[in-house]
């Protein structure tokens, strides 16, 4: 890779695809096959989906496959065409995310983490998808940034809106970032109607396509707050010059105000194929449109405040970010919990958000002691792990907590 972070000319980009088969992945792999010339992919990297990872491979002919069980590699090879390396286990997804000039993170949640700290500890863009690795991890992800040759490019699109306006201005001309949100499916409901939604009403999502707990992290504003700590780590702004926007249409999908009052928005319609497309391709662009606007059917932009009352997950993530160290990753383990749990039955919506401050409130974590020659020890990977555990632990017991209120 050259030192402006474009590739060199002459072939196609190497891309390796982790969570091939999830939403990200699937839709990584429409804009790779749109733009051949530019991309291919030599890796691909699934948890347990062995027959679509088996056809992706088939159709894709990448050099190595990865499969996250373990239980499911003697099937996934029996499908293979010969030629194709297969990588097993945790490992085997962190291994392939080294093996391309950039690397596509589309696992949800914090098993993401171990594939985000491969790709840049070897000097690899990082295509992120994966929020919560860069959250719950973030002392030692940004020790893995400073890697040579390592660079994060945002696939949210929220963050990948804000990396686009963030090159109309250097850093100390911000004064502030604007995240907006969709307002997700419950957007203008009482206090009553939300205390009885069901799981099929949460997943119903306005504007946007996406997984179960992701949809359901929209559904809380937990989503908009765990991009809050993702945007105060990506581009190192504090927490009071990050602000959140409801913005209904999601046609604007974030904006940055400069401190002589201008402010950069990036507009598309809602398609998750452009920021993919920007990761890969940055710092060039995609010949190929996605999520183009029709300007003479465009009728309204809405912008609202989003309500911190009844949606209190948004606090919650501030609070988190503020606190620092690993409370940010004692907030995810707890939704995590928390958003299974109610996908599962066992709480009711309203109950995701007290499951996650019932957590918070009993946040612990030591930080590093000095060493014995004075400076502090970093934080380890052990240590955020140990957080993680601890964190579902609690939030286990709040939730049982809550079963027996119910």
């Amino acid at each position: 890779m050259s030192t402006d972070g474009a590739f060199p000319a002459g072939s196609p980009a190497s891309v390796s695809l982790v969570g091939s088969t999830g939403s990200i992945g699937t839709q990584t792999i429409d804009v790779v096959e749109q733009c051949p010339d530019q991309f291919r992919v030599v890796a691909l990297g699934a948890h347990r989906s062995v027959e679509m990872l088996a056809d992706q491979a088939r159709r894709l002919r990448p050099d190595t496959v990865a499969i996250g069980d373990p239980e499911c590699a003697p099937a996934l090879a029996r499908l293979l065409p010969p030629g194709i390396d297969v990588e097993v286990g945790t490992e085997g997804l962190a291994a392939i995310a080294t093996l391309a000039d950039v690397a596509v993170n589309g696992i949800v949640g914090f098993a993401g983490l171990t594939v985000t700290l491969a790709a840049l500890e070897a000097g690899r863009r990082l295509a992120l998808a994966n929020k919560e690795s860069i959250i719950a991890g973030a002392p030692i992800v940004q020790r893995a940034r400073s890697t040579p040759g390592a660079e994060i490019i945002p696939v949210d699109s929220e963050h990948c809106a804000l990396h686009q306006c963030l090159r109309a201005g250097g850093s100390g001309d911000v004064r502030r970032l604007l995240l907006t949100a969709s307002g997700g499916p419950f957007r203008g409901r009482t206090k009553e109607e939300l205390a009885a939604v069901d799981v099929a009403e949460a997943l119903e999502h306005p504007t946007w396509t996406m997984g179960p707990k992701i949809t359901v992290d929209s559904s809380t504003l937990m989503n908009k707050g765990l991009e809050v700590i993702e945007a105060h780590e990506l581009f190192g702004v504090p927490y009071d010059a990050i602000d959140v926007v409801v913005h209904p249409q999601s046609i604007i999908h974030s904006m940055v105000e400069f401190t002589d009052g201008a402010v950069v928005a990036q507009l598309s319609l809602p398609d998750m194929r452009l920021p993919i497309g920007y990761a890969l391709a940055y710092p060039g662009r995609l010949p190929t449109a996605f999520g183009a606007i029709d300007w003479t059917r465009l009728a309204t932009l809405e912008f609202e405040e989003p309500d911190r009352t009844l949606f209190p997950c948004l606090d919650l993530a501030y609070r988190a970010g503020r606190l620092g160290d690993l409370a940010p990753a004692w907030l995810n383990a707890a939704n995590e919990v928390a958003v299974a749990a109610f996908l599962a039955g066992r709480i009711r919506w309203v109950a995701i958000a007290e499951v996650v401050e019932g957590t918070l409130d009993r946040y612990d974590v030591r930080a590093p002691s000095p060493a014995a020659d004075g400076p502090v020890d970093p934080w380890t990977v052990e240590d955020v792990l140990d957080a993680d555990a601890t964190a579902r632990r609690l939030a286990e017991s709040v939730v049982v907590g809550c079963e027996a209120a119910a």
